[in-house]
């Protein structure tokens, strides 16, 4: 590894649009927050959100430099940025770390990497040779997986599933039967607004028996988390105008058949 390198660190942002300082200690280590706080360039997916996140962490643990004075792009992944004639490459971001200035890489929510496009930047980084260090703080995978009752010795992360009603359903169905063969539980997440499409789709698809979790605005002050057999969904939320709470809010799904 040159010495001549900066470290990529990849900072954990909160789960919601609340990146406020009264909330910031409750899901980010006090180490986090210092280290943020150190870091002068920086990869994000948003800047507007990532100066909102940066500027509740200086009333905690005062930046080195102003929001103003920081160098920030943005990266939203490859594939994406191609799609709108950005042709900037994960290399191009990194000149800073090639420099030897530290850098920080930000999701919009939770953790770096994980159902995040930057996972293209922390790998561009690896083949440069330089050092990537993950910092603490909170992923509604796992937070979702703990607190689900389910299986967590064997599960696995599926990304987003279809939205087109028929490959949802055939999706579904698949994922039930590997969860059912391999004892595993399946994990998704969604898109906010497609949220009661979801929960309608699983309980018209899924077996009465099969146990479903949601969990909600998870590390939230309204925070929702709730695990049930299908056929106790059915009698919860018996059509869709029943869902309207669960509509509009991030949300992880997690099956066990």
């Amino acid at each position: 590894m040159s010495s001549t390198l900066g470290t990529l660190f990849l900072i954990p942002n909160t789960l919601g649009d609340h990146a406020r300082a009264e909330q910031l200690p409750w899901v980010l280590p006090n180490e986090t927050l210092t280290q943020t706080s150190k870091l002068t360039h920086w990869i994000v997916e948003d800047a507007k959100t990532a100066r909102a996140f940066l500027k509740a962490v200086d009333s905690v643990s005062p930046l080195a430099c102003s929001i103003q004075e920081m160098q920030m792009s943005e990266w939203r992944g490859a594939a994406r940025n191609a799609k709108y004639g950005d042709a900037v490459k994960p290399m191009d971001l990194l000149k800073p770390l090639m420099a030897g200035k530290d850098m920080g890489l930000m999701s919009e929510a939770g953790v770096p990497g994980v159902a995040d496009p930057g996972a293209e930047l922390v790998l561009a980084a690896h083949q440069l040779g330089a050092r990537v260090k993950p910092l603490v703080g909170p992923s509604s995978i796992l937070l979702g997986l703990m607190a689900s009752g389910l299986n967590g010795q064997r599960f696995a992360f599926q990304g987003y599933i279809p939205h087109d009603a028929q490959d949802r359903i055939a999706r579904l169905k698949q994922l039930e039967v590997e969860s059912r063969k391999l004892g595993q539980t399946q994990i998704w997440i969604e898109t906010p607004y497609r949220n009661t499409a979801m929960l309608m789709a699983c309980l018209a698809t899924l077996a009465p028996q099969s146990m479903l979790c949601l969990g909600m605005d998870l590390s939230l002050n309204s925070e929702l988390i709730t695990t049930l057999t299908i056929a106790d969904w059915r009698k919860r939320y018996p059509n869709e105008a029943a869902c309207a709470l669960l509509q509009n809010r991030p949300a992880v799904f997690l099956l066990l058949a």
